[in-house]
């Protein structure tokens, strides 16, 4: 019997087939999603689920070596978003949101929440557990 948050059978096969090196894209409602990547579609209603709860899950089952944002998540104030700050330990390598998608088109799959939040998107790159 699975004892993780994670329950979503796509998603958690996904996360179990990455191997080092490999990206996982979560995303907001609006961030494109290009040919290529595996596409999972979490989207219920706008904000549900929200990427802070998606973050949470997949952190449950997935080794992160490191993350990316797109610059303009961070705003004018540079801090880190309110669904960001505290899910990750590491601190984020932040890119143009132009080069965020065409990172994103080289993941091996692309999670797509419910989150309305402009900019709410972050590469997982994976880690290895030992």
């Amino acid at each position: 019997m699975k004892r993780t948050l994670l329950l979503h059978a796509e998603l958690s096969h996904v996360i179990a087939s990455l191997g080092h090196g490999d990206m996982l894209v979560i995303g907001d409602a609006g961030l494109p999603i290009p040919d290529g990547p595996r596409r999972i579609d979490l989207a219920v209603t706008p904000g549900v689920p929200g990427i802070a709860d998606v973050l949470r899950a997949v952190l449950t089952e997935m080794q992160v070596e490191q993350t990316v944002l797109a610059e303009e998540a961070l705003g004018a104030g540079r801090a880190l978003p309110a669904w960001y700050a505290g899910l990750l330990a590491l601190a984020p390598q932040t890119v143009p949101h132009e080069e965020f998608k065409h990172l994103s088109a080289r993941a091996r799959a692309i999670v797509r929440t419910g989150e309305c939040t402009p900019y709410a998107n972050v590469i997982l790159r994976a880690g290895v557990v030992f």
